[in-house]
């Protein structure tokens, strides 16, 4: 199927990259472009030299030719980019880097766990790696956390466990992807901008169950309607989570019920917020459908601290606490971090306009004497604050609005980056934007 092809690969990056890399060994033609020009000198000069075409800095329109038999494209590039256009005007198969992958996957014995969702899905993802890695077996870390799937393909035995968090952009592109084990945390609005419509975006989260069959199983949200809507005609086996209800697993009484029994007490769990235990419990049902041991499955989440850039905790500073949400990029995301604190509160937030609101945040915002916003939507969260009557001040950038964060407050307070917005008005990734709000705290006296 991808060998003796002519093959296009838009977008490098990671992803673009490793699959040209692995497509190499299949005697394919590989052109691999992307508008960015600057890209690692040392992968450029690698995939020349297996004999991969690399065209940087623009799309030229005779690039893409109908005689390719496959588009493998970055999972952040657009379906309205001029050469996804052309390849569905052309019946060119477009695929990305993940739907490759487990083509050559699906030959091998291993199991697949996808985790998806609008928030939650790393730190469940890390969770499960975690746990299954505690307990000896053999497993992979891949996926929109950082590694791509193809990337690993050469390493995977028979009897691996492979755990992927699996994004809305990867979905929008696969097609016979199958998970032996789908999660899906939650869903609420975002990425609207990439699929067009909140319609769209829940259609798109539903592939995560579509090809799954009576031997495999989907871990969903029983609180979350749309999560409840888009698994009702589902073939797999069905295990719920609930915060509030009932389930396979749930909470009651301050504890974690597995089947009716007390699995955990959540005063015995190093995460807090509702939202990390309803990943908890996600993880919790991953692990035991897989056979892992208890032992296993309480060490890990006793004792884990969390992800970076998810509301973690930078340091104490003159008794103020420093948190790091940077992968907050959307309202949803900071009513969870909001929603984990109850001390006096300063906020952080800003970053790229993508049109949206910011009304809905105004329930959560009780414990926050102060709003400090910076970037794009610095002013449109001014008209916010104002609105509802919440100090806010305003700055350029996110080195200001740290340190007037600081200024403005008192011993016990908690001073929370939780941007509700993309990082892509002053920062490449939400990773360089935490790890800038890190050292910027790191080096107030």
């Amino acid at each position: 199927m991808f060998e003796n092809k002519k093959i296009f690969i838009l977008g490098m990056a990671r992803s673009g990259y490793e699959a040209a890399k692995f497509l190499s060994q299949y005697n394919n033609e590989i052109v691999l472009n992307d508008g960015n020009e600057k890209q690692d000198e040392k992968h450029i000069k690698e995939l020349e030299e297996l004999g991969v075409k690399v065209v940087l800095g623009k799309h030229p329109d005779e690039l893409l030719t109908d005689d390719f038999d496959y588009i493998i494209k970055n999972p952040g590039i657009k379906d309205t980019h001029k050469y996804i256009e052309y390849a569905y005007k052309h019946n060119i198969k477009v695929i990305n880097e993940m739907e490759l992958a487990y083509y050559f996957l699906s030959k091998k014995d291993i199991k697949l766990v996808s985790i998806t969702g609008t928030n939650g899905k790393t730190t469940t993802t890390t969770l499960i790696y975690e746990i299954i890695k505690r307990s000896k077996r053999k497993v992979h870390l891949t996926g929109n956390i950082g590694y791509p799937l193809i990337s690993f393909l050469n390493d995977i035995s028979n009897g691996d466990i492979v755990v992927s968090e699996v994004s809305i952009q990867q979905l929008v592109n696969l097609d016979k992807f199958k998970p032996d084990i789908a999660v899906i945390t939650n869903i609420s609005e975002a990425h609207i901008d990439h699929v067009g419509s909140f319609e769209n975006y829940i259609k798109t989260k539903a592939k995560i169950f579509r090809n799954q069959t009576k031997d495999d199983y989907a871990i969903i949200n029983m609180e979350n309607n749309y999560c409840m809507d888009i698994t009702k005609d589902i073939n797999s086996n069905k295990m719920y989570f609930s915060s509030k209800n009932v389930a396979d697993i749930y909470i009651n009484n301050n504890s974690i019920y597995y089947k009716n029994n007390k699995y955990l007490e959540l005063d015995e769990i190093g995460l807090i917020g509702m939202h990390n235990y309803e990943n908890i419990m996600c993880a919790i049902l991953a692990c035991k459908i897989i056979g892992v041991e208890d032992k296993y499955i309480k060490e890990v989440i006793r004792t884990f601290n969390g992800v970076e850039h998810r509301l973690e905790y930078v340091c104490s500073k003159n008794k103020r606490k420093f948190y790091n949400d940077s992968k907050a990029t959307n309202n949803k995301s900071t009513m969870i971090a909001l929603s984990s604190f109850k001390s006096s509160t300063i906020l952080i937030m800003g970053g790229l306009d993508r049109g949206q609101s910011f009304d809905e945040l105004y329930p959560y915002m009780k414990n926050v004497k102060l709003v400090v916003a910076y970037g794009q939507t610095k002013n449109k969260i001014k008209d916010f604050c104002n609105k509802y009557n919440i100090k806010c001040n305003v700055f350029d950038n996110l080195l200001e609005s740290t340190h007037n964060a600081y200024d403005n407050s008192i011993e016990g307070d908690i001073i929370l980056l939780s941007p509700a917005c993309a990082s892509w008005d002053q920062y490449k990734k939400f990773e360089d934007r935490g790890l800038e709000f890190k050292k910027i705290v790191n080096d107030i006296n």
